[in-house]
Order: structure tokens, then C-alpha cells, then sequence
């Protein structure tokens, strides 16, 4: 394939709902798309960056930039043998993973259409169908929280997971789980965590929970291995893992006991495999986590979830639970038995909606070879 342009595009989408983490909370949503013009077709990939330097040190403006005046240019004009070029070519530039990762993910799409095969195939997935969990936001009352539960729990989602924060944690669990006991039941702090709060984060084990993710510094595997050694819940490692390296160390260390893949925060789909193998051979399972992606990087996600070693419900939900309209059709569905079908059309499975996109589009601008 020969890349001939890339496009890129800032869309303002809306949520459904208010989003808040450890962080602060949003009510929309500035998406970040990149097309990969090649011979003629189009791959699409989907820079998940926020608005902030808050998750990581990435922020959609300098992800643009990053594309426009380093990452574009080396790609244009160059014929790919597969998508694993991009990576190398990439390598140059330090960081900047997931605007590194939106081309990858891009070049991945294009070539599943130049061979006719399901994106899911070409990554070497094997599941008929994911499971799926949702991610629920510090809401502004515990009453609404529970209903948010209650409400995602007859649509059928597989397990639930909570933002936490210090004033917004133990009172919350200890609620959720005096009405449903036996629920699939996690928490995702951000980092919100240090070690001083040992005998804090020691409570959560009277909950019963899958895990905890990323209590502690977001750069961390050795706190982490020292809370793992205190606390009976399971660690789980996200802002952390970058790479394969990184689930290697975190790992041997014990840091954690599963690691939460994000296409984006570690490049893309090649070194999201690889993490995902590493994983496999220390026998930790591993779930595909979100980022309020669009229906294309929602596609990837579900592509992504289809590993074996995916044997976690990720945080991969129904497009209607964050937009009133959706960039792809049909819209990513979840049975009420809370999973998604996977479907065998080639490249992504899901269409693009062009006038839609259009209509959403704040920003554009080609890069031509």
C-alpha cells in the first residue's frame, strides 16, 4: 500500500451523559480521526487523547501537531509491505503513543480491506463474541449512582466499574454491595492513591472485588508490588503499561495480577498484541479498556477483544451509551446477555456515516506526499 495523504479531522460529539473520573468531569467529547489514503481506499484510525494532559501527557492539540509536523510526513509517499512498518518508521520519534497508534490503527484498517479479511482475523482474534462490562463516572449523588447501576445491569452488562476517588469510594462500594452482593464488581481509581493510604485501600478487600486498577502513581510497579503483597483484591495496571516491557517488568514484580490493554495508550495494535502475549505467557488475563471512543475506535476495541487471552469483560459497551448518534452503522450493539457479535465483513465490520462525520467536523486538513 502506498500512502498518498492523510486527512485529519476534529469532531465535537456531545455525550449522552456527563463523564467524571479522578480527574474532573467532561460533557463532551473532542475526537481526534486520522484517514490513511492508499491506492485508492481508506483506512480510518482514531487518536484517543482527551482534551487535557491529565490521563498521560498527551492532549489532542499536540497530537495533531505531532502528526502534522513528524509522524505525517514520514509516512506520505511510502509504499507499506504490511502495517508493521509503522511502527518502525515511527520509532524515531520518543512518545507520543497515541497519535503513533491512530496511523498504525489506520494502516492495520487499510490492509484488512486490501485482502478482504475481518480486521478481527488480521490481529490473530479468535472469539466469536466479547464480553462486555461498562465504566461508570463519579456521579453527583450516590442515588443517582445506584440507579446508573441498575439501569446498565438489566441491559445486560457483565460487570460493573466504578470511579473512585478519596471521599467517593468506600461509602460508594459499601452501598452497591449491600444491594447486589454477588454482582461482578471493580473499581478503577486513576491514580488517585499513594502508599499513605495502605490501611485505606486495605478495606476495599471486604468488598469482594475483581480488582482495583492503577491505585497508585500512574508511572509505578514498585509500590504497586508492595501494595499487591498487602492487599487480598487484585491490582489491576493501566496508565502504567506502555509496552510489552512494561507488562514484562510489572509482572515479574508482581505489580498486578492483570493489566487493562488500551490500544492507544500503548501504540497501537502491534504493541497491544504483544502486551496481550506477554500477559498470556505469565498466565494474567488481560480486558480491553476504553477511552469515550468514537465508533471507529470502538471498532478497534472490539477487534482488539477478540485475543483469547481477552478473558475479562473490557469496558467495550454499546455506542448508545455515550453518543445519541454514532459515526459507524449499524451502531456497536450489546446483547442482553452483555456481549458483542463479531461480525466477518472485511476491515473494521461497521460502515462510516460521511455526512455525519462531516456534519461533526470542527477541523480538517490534509497531508499530501
Amino acid at each position: 500500500m502506498k500512502i498518498e495523504a492523510i486527512t485529519l479531522r476534529e469532531l465535537a460529539m456531545p455525550l449522552v451523559h456527563f463523564f467524571e473520573t479522578s480527574f474532573g468531569r467532561i460533557y463532551d467529547r473532542r475526537v481526534l480521526l486520522v484517514t490513511l489514503h492508499c491506492d485508492g481506499l481508506e483506512g480510518w484510525g482514531e487518536c484517543v487523547a482527551g482534551e487535557d494532559p491529565y490521563y498521560c501527557e498527551e492532549y489532542i492539540d499536540g497530537a495533531w501537531d505531532v502528526i502534522v509536523r513528524y509522524l505525517g510526513p514520514v509516512l506520505l509517499g511510502k509504499s507499506l509491505r504490511s502495517q508493521t512498518d509503522v511502527p518502525r518508521l515511527l520509532a524515531r520519534v520518543r512518545e507520543h503513543r497515541m497519535a503513533k497508534g491512530a496511523l498504525e490503527n489506520a494502516a492495520w484498517d487499510a490492509e484488512a480491506q486490501v485482502k478482504g479479511q475481518p480486521l478481527w482475523k488480521l490481529l490473530g482474534g479468535s472469539l466469536p463474541e466479547i464480553n462486555c462490562g461498562v465504566s461508570i463516572g463519579i456521579q453527583d449523588s450516590h442515588e443517582q449512582l445506584l440507579h446508573k447501576i441498575e439501569t446498565e445491569l438489566a441491559a445486560g452488562y457483565q460487570r460493573i466499574k466504578l470511579k473512585v476517588k478519596p471521599g467517593w469510594d468506600v461509602d460508594v462500594l459499601e452501598k452497591v454491595r449491600a444491594r447486589w452482593p454477588k454482582i461482578l464488581l471493580s473499581c478503577d481509581a486513576n491514580s488517585a492513591y499513594t502508599l499513605s493510604d495502605l490501611e485505606h485501600l486495605k478495606t476495599f478487600d471486604g468488598f469482594k472485588l475483581l480488582m482495583i486498577e492503577q491505585p497508585l502513581w500512574n508511572d509505578d510497579f514498585y509500590f504497586h508490588a508492595r501494595l499487591q503483597k498487602s492487599i487480598e483484591t487484585a491490582i489491576c495496571l493501566d496508565e502504567a503499561i506502555r509496552s510489552s516491557r512494561d507488562a514484562g517488568a510489572a509482572l515479574e514484580l508482581g505489580s498486578c495480577r492483570i493489566i487493562n490493554i488500551k490500544v492507544g495508550r500503548v501504540g497501537g495494535f502491534t504493541e497491544a498484541i504483544n502486551v496481550h502475549n506477554v500477559a498470556q505467557r505469565f498466565g494474567v488475563p488481560v480486558w480491553c479498556g476504553g477511552m469515550l471512543e468514537s465508533g471507529i475506535g470502538r471498532s478497534h476495541n472490539v477487534a482488539l477483544s477478540t485475543l483469547p487471552n481477552f478473558r475479562l469483560p473490557g469496558d467495550v459497551s454499546a455506542s448508545r451509551r455515550y453518543w445519541k448518534e454514532d459515526i459507524i452503522e449499524p451502531e456497536v450493539t450489546v446483547s442482553p446477555m452483555g456481549t458483542i457479535a463479531i461480525s466477518d465483513k472485511p476491515g473494521r465490520g461497521y460502515a462510516l456515516r460521511p455526512d455525519l462525520i462531516e456534519k461533526l467536523t470542527v477541523r480538517k486538513q490534509t497531508l499530501k506526499a
